[in-house]
């Protein structure tokens, strides 16, 4: 390696920003976190407009006739974004029309049920063995005055956090406008953004670096749309197992469970007992019977799930194999909890897909050249 002038001052600078970053560390992730803070609207509309281009993409190609012309392409562009957009929110509309007013129903329900619940518990001469028998004195021996002192403090609190969170929701709804409204111009101009950053990266990246980056970025591409692909399908298989199964153990509000525990599935392997959760609060307001055998249904037709359908299926469309699926979101998930799980599986994918062909290449590279008067020595 040829030293230079230029390469010692190079390396100087960075040692230099290198110790000031280390030095100064909590002034620099105060400064990181602003920045973040800052930034997190673009990336969260780059991620929204990431996953509808998925299906903007396809609507693109198959639903809008394809005609050549800058004004037909701009108006197909517009008409399949819309249609896309239309799309997700249609779906999430039918979510909660069909989850929300049926959970409402069962928490009324077992409101309604709870006080003749609570008396016949009471009332169990076993329950009773172990309430103090001086329950009664110790109860008039209370301060009253003082109870009622600290449920106001607790109450003066619980504005105060209200307020807060009043706060919080108000700041969440500005970022996801302006999430929104990012994503729709991204979608909008995304082969001139396109065009821009490959362009910048040929300017400023060596010709060698820049093929490297841009086939690494296509491999991440690839990786996060089967991925997303693979995720929604395995959602919808699973929740129609759990409409099947609940319909053919005759289990209360089938329809309505199954499709919160498909759509809690787009959380990996977790996410279907989170919907599990709900759902057997939900059949309790009819049946604590049933809703313990609806946790054993939800247990087994998740460990079918979590080992057979969901590496066969997501790891089948994005090319890993499934103990590589497993690994990587239980890796994931205890380096960075649900981030981790979401985010564990294409990053997996696409280091698996640049270890083989780095392989494929090294293999060919190391092959001898054939013998050409087929002698051997």
């Amino acid at each position: 390696m040829k030293v230079n002038w230029r390469t010692c001052r190079q390396i100087g600078v960075s040692a230099f920003l290198l110790f000031l970053a280390i030095y100064y560390w909590p002034t620099a992730a105060k400064l990181l976190g602003l920045l973040f803070g800052a930034c997190l609207p673009v990336m969260l509309g780059g991620a929204i407009a990431y996953v509808i281009n998925i299906l903007m993409s396809l609507y693109e190609r198959h639903l809008v006739p394809s005609k050549t012309g800058k004004r037909a392409k701009t108006v197909r562009r517009f008409v399949s974004m819309a249609a896309a957009i239309a799309s997700v929110v249609l779906v999430m509309y039918l979510v909660i029309r069909l989850v929300v007013p049926e959970f409402l129903s069962c928490v009324n329900a077992l409101i309604q049920q709870a006080p003749a619940a609570v008396d016949q518990l009471l009332k169990n001469p076993s329950i009773q063995k172990l309430i103090p028998a001086d329950l009664g004195q110790r109860l008039e021996a209370m301060d009253w005055q003082e109870l009622v002192g600290q449920a106001r403090q607790v109450l003066i609190s619980g504005f105060a956090g209200a307020a807060s969170a009043v706060s919080s929701i108000f700041s969440g709804v500005v970022t996801t406008v302006f999430s929104v409204i990012f994503a729709v111009n991204i979608l909008l101009g995304k082969d001139t953004l396109g065009r821009q950053c490959r362009r910048v990266m040929s300017t400023y990246l060596p010709p060698v670096w820049y093929k490297r980056v841009r086939h690494a970025l296509e491999l991440l591409n690839k990786s996060f749309r089967s991925y997303v692909i693979g995720q929604c399908t395995e959602a919808v298989i699973l929740g129609g197992l759990c409409v099947l199964g609940m319909g053919l153990f005759r289990f209360p509000y089938a329809t309505m469970i199954g499709t919160l525990v498909g759509v809690s599935a787009l959380i990996p392997i977790a996410g279907a007992y989170i919907g599990a959760g709900v759902g057997a609060f939900m059949i309790l307001s009819v049946s604590a019977q049933k809703a313990i055998w609806f946790l054993i249904f939800i247990v087994v037709l998740q460990q079918i799930e979590g080992n057979l359908i969901y590496p066969k299926v997501v790891g089948s469309s994005i090319g890993l194999p499934g103990i590589f699926v497993l690994a990587a979101i239980t890796i994931g998930g205890a380096m960075y909890g649900m981030l981790g799980m979401l985010l564990g599986v294409p990053l997996a994918s696409t280091i698996y897909q640049a270890v083989r062909e780095d392989m494929a290449r090294r293999d060919r590279e190391n092959v001898p050249p054939p013998d050409p008067d087929g002698v051997k020595g």
